[in-house]
């Protein structure tokens, strides 16, 4: 079954969508639809696919197997509700609304219409967090004890990336960024036992023209099952992002920016040449992972197939797990429950830098006597 597919919003990040459901043989893009018809019609040109400049004429015209919202993130909750009332399986990029309270409005339409909608997480099906969910799921290191995240490398506040929009956000362009090292930690270590459990911090480290509340964070909370889960995000220009994961039988070490994973599971304390051979499990980690990231690289430039562009492509990959799903009729690859969580987790962090901001501007009792 192939799947007549459209994008909705043509932005910055629509041709990750456009592009890679052109690609993918199990769907048809037919169709993009944004408010800006022009900028509708010079995608579509470029595509090969009809243009709309309105949601429900697209839907009254076109018959759609799933549709991608790649839309301000204001508009999403609302066009994901005419597309389920329409029966359409829905990829909503992230973040998956704009708050908590839409999100949880969000996962109730999708159990009132028995409904299948997802979120781009697409960081987690990189070849590193893929390989490394794996190694967990196999019990390479025994029982999952905790996760803990170093994102140093972040979006500065005041980068224009994705446009003045994000510049509106307490963050600026470091928040719109900050949904993927949290829902990272969410898909290794998963979700908090209740929104009690999370616990945050921020702080500004830089100067910046517009005021912002924070550039640096710092999260953290326990599972149902009692993994400890935690993460530090970094605005800066020196990208060093790393993940451990603990087991009770070992560990792994995720490099995010060489695509490389380290499994470390021998007693590196007991000798001398024990504590050589940590060294040599990281460089192997290290070599292993390079030698892999060349060999599909090499093999896209030859071959530049789906299974090419999906092994180096974490948004390709997502979309053939979730095309997968739908045939199937079976559970999404990020449900919205993830999005939910990670929207949660901002909430916390917004309010911790509320409240340090309000701690700063106190004003100092003074003695009158």
């Amino acid at each position: 079954m192939t799947l007549e597919t459209a994008v909705v919003g043509g932005g910055v990040v629509s041709d990750y969508h456009l592009s890679g459901l052109q690609q993918c043989p199990d769907t048809e893009l037919v169709a993009i639809c944004d408010l800006d018809e022009s900028r509708a019609r010079e995608k579509a040109t470029e595509y090969d696919i009809n243009a709309y400049a309105d949601f429900e004429g697209m839907l009254a015209r076109e018959s759609l197997d799933w549709i991608h919202l790649c839309t301000p993130v204001g508009t999403h909750l609302e066009l994901a509700r005419m597309a389920m009332e329409d029966g359409i399986p829905v990829l909503i990029e992230k973040p998956v609304t704009e708050s908590v309270a839409e999100a949880e409005e969000l996962e109730r339409l999708v159990e009132e219409h028995d409904a299948t909608v997802s979120v781009v997480h697409n960081h987690n099906f990189s070849p590193a967090m893929r390989k490394a969910r794996q190694l967990i799921e196999d019990g390479t290191i025994g029982r999952l004890r905790s996760v803990d995240l170093l994102y140093a490398g972040e979006t500065f506040p005041d980068d224009v990336r994705r446009g003045a929009w994000a510049f509106e956000l307490p963050g600026g362009e470091f928040e719109e960024g900050l949904p993927h090292p949290i829902y990272m930690v969410l898909n290794l270590g998963g979700y908090p036992e209740s929104t009690d459990s999370i616990q945050a911090s921020t702080s500004l480290a830089n100067e910046y023209t517009q005021e912002f509340d924070y550039d640096s964070v710092q999260f953290q909370y326990t599972t149902d099952d009692g993994v400890l889960c935690s993460g530090t995000v970094l605005a800066s220009d020196v990208p060093h992002k790393v993940i451990q994961v603990h087991g009770d039988r070992g560990s792994i070490e995720i490099d995010v920016v060489s695509q490389s994973v380290t499994v470390l599971d021998r007693d590196y304390q007991a000798s001398p040449k024990a504590r050589a051979l940590a060294n040599v499990d990281h460089i192997l980690g290290r070599v292993q992972g390079t030698v892999e990231n060349l060999v599909a690289v090499a093999r896209r430039t030859v071959d530049d197939d789906w299974d090419s562009v999906r092994n180096l492509d974490s948004h390709s990959y997502q979309f053939g797990e979730e095309v997968r799903a739908i045939q199937r009729d079976e559970p999404t690859a990020v449900p919205v429950t993830e999005g939910t969580w990670t929207l949660r987790i901002i909430e916390a962090v917004r309010a911790a830098a509320t409240e340090a901001d309000e701690e700063q501007t106190v004003p100092l009792s003074t003695d009158s006597t």
